[in-house]
Order: C-alpha cells, then structure tokens, then sequence
C-alpha cells in the first residue's frame, strides 16, 4: 500500500498517516424497531438503545424486532415522492429509503441538489421479502372487492418485484445517481463485504462518494411456519443435521441473549442502515466531519461440503481478521471486537475459538459485545449496523454491553460487557465480525480518532 492511501503501521512506511485516499465514515442512518411507534432513525437513538442494553424485540410476549412508523416517516423525510410510490412501494424499500435519507442528512449532503448524483449506491440484501409479498398480496387480492387504485398499485408492485427494481435501484433513483449500483446477498455478512466493496472503490480511485446500505424484512408468517416444521420434525423423531451440534432455530415465545448461559435461540427483526463512505480528500474538501474510517475488510470462507454447515472451529472466522489488518495494525492494538452473536450457544463456540486462535492466552482481556438483542437478527444491516455502532463506541471511549447478556456462557473465552451499562476504553482500532451458517465470514477493520 503506497502513502497516498495511508501508510501502515509497522510497514516499510513507519506507522500509520492519513491519506487522501482513505475511506472516511461521513453519514449514518438507520431504520430500525424502536420502543413505541416510531422507527429508530438517527445515530444518538442507537446509542441510547446499545449503551444501555435497551430491547425493543418483544411487544406483548412475542419477540420480533418490528419496524413500525415506516411509512410515516418516508412522507416526514421525503415528502416531495409522489403519493402512487408510496402506495407501491414494500416495506422493505421504504425502510432502505428512510435510512439512506437520514444518513444523507448526517452526512451533510442534499439529495435534491444533486450533491449525491456522482455516488455509487451498493445495497445488501439477505432475502426475497418484497418478491414474496409482493406476490401473495397479488395472490390474496379479491377481484370483487378490491378498487381499481389498490390494483394498479398491486400490479406494479408486482412489476417491481419481478424485475431489478429492489431496494438497490429504487435508491439510486431517488439521488439520481450516475454512478454503479448493485446488490449483494450473502446473508449476515452482506453490508460488511460492501463496505470491504466500498473501500477498495475508493482507495483505487474509481469512487469518491459511495452509499451502503443492508435492509431486509422477515415475514413473520413464514418463520413461525419454518418453526412448526421443526418442531413436527423433533416430535416425529426424524433427525436432520448437517452438523454434530446444528444451530437453534428462531424463536418468538423468548428473548434472544448473545453469549449468555441461557441463549438458546435468536429472534428475527427488520430494518435497514446505511452509511455514506467518503474519500478524505472528497470529504475534507467540502468541510465534512467524519464518524471514523473503514481500514481493512476480508472475506473468507470455512471450505466446508455443504450450504448449511457451520466451522465450529471458527478458524474461518480467526483467518479473516488477520487479513483485515493486513499490514495496518497488530492485534495488540485491538482492545475490541463487535461481536456476531445472536444467541445461539453454537455461535458462541465459534466466535470464542476464533478468539482464542487471535489473542491466545490474553482472549479473556478481549472485550467482544454484540448489539444484536436490541433490535433483533436483522440480517443484510448488521455489518453495517455493527461498523456505526463500533464508531460511536470509539467516539464516545465507551463499548456497550451486550444486550440480554446477565450471565455470560462458560463458553466464551472473551469479556462479553454482561449488563446494561457501558464499560470505559480509549480506543482507535476495533474489529467487527459477521459469520454465518454455511462458514461465511467477514471482518473489518475500524479506525476512529487519529483517522478523522
């Protein structure tokens, strides 16, 4: 790496300088379940949440992190779109809209103007929901009953969802970008790989502005039918495993609790983040603050025979965060990890052994939390939800406890911050890590203080 794209610590170069090449954090926004009717939207509502271990996953014994107030706050932000967009727009691109719209704002850049016309708009993805709803919505219309409007609006929904137009080129569209715009889907992992995407662009100069965005949405009819299946399947006695430990399935009748004695499953919730990436020489031309920086991200995966099986060894895990600190920093300078955990004790296996392959002995002075329990397993946002909360925590010198964590598992061979309050540390550097069922994973590597 040459020194107009910062050079790295303990290199050929000496240690670490800014360069102009380097991929800044300037916005944040988000979408995501709140405690009332209203969507947690902006940066200091996600922290309040995280720094106090807050879960807004259950509402009335059922555990699902549920965006509500959506479309509300679409017309609050974007009150210009016309009203036949709404009506034919799904949840999930509503969630993607309202959270680029807000991460637009905290970045300082208007959309109307055009100052966004340039950018390159990368959007994760880890299902098919709008597909899904768009055509059973079709499927359950009644003929005799349903308006000539609320048809036209179903069929173009429907158009929507049969062609390109997910969330991804529905964004694009609304900052009228010039630049690339694609989508990936590879589950938990999605956002973080973009953001790897994301800093690549810009180190080799082919961007200067680039907006990712994770949003995804579960149908909750589906998942609690995934979880009957299951549980005939128990009760019949017909065993299917892919593993010799496989992962708990979701669950609604109990809460998610990461790294805890307890956890045994995780629960699903929807929403969207998305941040705004920046070449420092882009963002300190037009005077623009940064969150932090994007330093390093690798992709591995656990060479493993099936789409389903899980390197409990987490050494898959433990390879891809030495290649995200390339020749940056040393893992003596990573105090901090923000942890994949979701609850399920499996996870947790492969995250400690991950741990440990990476500190040896001092694994246990590690701090690994995981926000996951606050807002629920929300799939393609959580790379990018983990990168911002990571950020904020080195902002403020403080790392947030892992929500739903009170007694944490013999298991961890790491401090997982039990509680609900945060713990104090000066720190610059972190890493953050996503993985997943069929030995995906990803680690990137963060930087605040001397890279803003």
């Amino acid at each position: 790496m040459s020194g107009e794209y910062g050079s790295p610590a303990g290199g050929e170069h000496g240690a670490w300088a800014p360069g102009p090449r380097d991929a800044l954090v300037t916005g944040m926004g988000f979408c995501l379940p709140g405690a009332g009717d209203e969507p947690v939207r902006r940066s200091e509502e996600v922290w309040a949440t995280a720094a106090t271990g807050t879960s807004h996953v259950e509402r009335d014994g059922f555990h699902h992190g549920t965006v509500r107030g959506a479309r509300e706050a679409f017309t609050e932000l974007l009150p210009e779109m016309p009203a036949r967009y709404l009506r034919s727009y799904a949840d999930v691109h509503l969630y993607g809209l309202v959270s680029l719209a807000e991460a637009c704002a905290d970045a300082g850049l208007d959309h109307r103007a055009g100052e966004l016309r340039g950018a390159d708009v990368l959007t994760a993805r880890a299902g098919v929901d709008s597909n899904y709803d768009s055509y059973r919505a079709w499927h359950d219309a009644d003929p005799a009953t349903i308006s000539a409007a609320d048809a036209k609006s179903l069929f173009v929904r429907l158009l929507v969802a049969g062609t390109s137009s997910d969330v991804g080129p529905v964004q694009a569209a609304l900052l009228g970008s010039t630049g690339a715009n694609y989508t990936v889907s590879c589950g938990c992992a999605s956002s973080s790989v973009l953001l790897g995407i994301a800093r690549m662009m810009i180190a080799s100069g082919q961007s200067d502005l680039v907006v990712v965005t994770g949003v995804d949405r579960f149908d909750t009819e589906r998942v609690l039918h995934g979880h009957r299946l299951r549980e005939v399947v128990e009760r019949e006695g017909v065993t299917v495993r892919h593993n010799d430990d496989p992962p708990a399935a979701p669950r609604h009748d109990r809460p998610m609790r990461p790294y805890d004695a307890a956890g045994d499953c995780m629960n699903y919730g929807d929403g969207s983040v998305t941040l705004v990436l920046e070449s420092r020489a882009h963002a300190t031309a037009r005077g623009a603050r940064a969150h932090g920086a994007v330093l390093g991200q690798a992709t591995t995966r656990g060479g493993l025979n099936s789409a389903v099986a899980i390197d409990t060894g987490g050494t898959g895990l433990a390879e891809a965060a030495r290649r995200a600190l390339g020749g940056h920093t040393t893992l003596e300078r990573i105090p901090y990890v923000n942890g994949g955990g979701e609850g399920d004790a499996l996870f947790t296996r492969i995250e400690s052994n991950a741990v440990r392959a990476l500190w040896g002995d001092k694994s246990e002075q590690v701090l690994v939390s995981s926000q996951e329990a606050c807002f629920g397993h929300s799939g393609a946002p959580l790379g990018n939800l983990g990168a911002a909360l990571t950020l904020m925590m080195m902002r403020e010198g403080e790392v947030c406890p892992t929500a739903n964590c009170t007694t944490p598992s013999p298991v961890c061979t790491f401090d997982p911050v039990p509680g609900t309050k945060t713990r104090a540390l000066d720190f610059d550097r972190a890493l953050s890590f996503n993985y997943q069922v069929g030995g995906v994973n990803s680690a990137l590597l963060l930087g605040g203080g001397d890279v803003c």
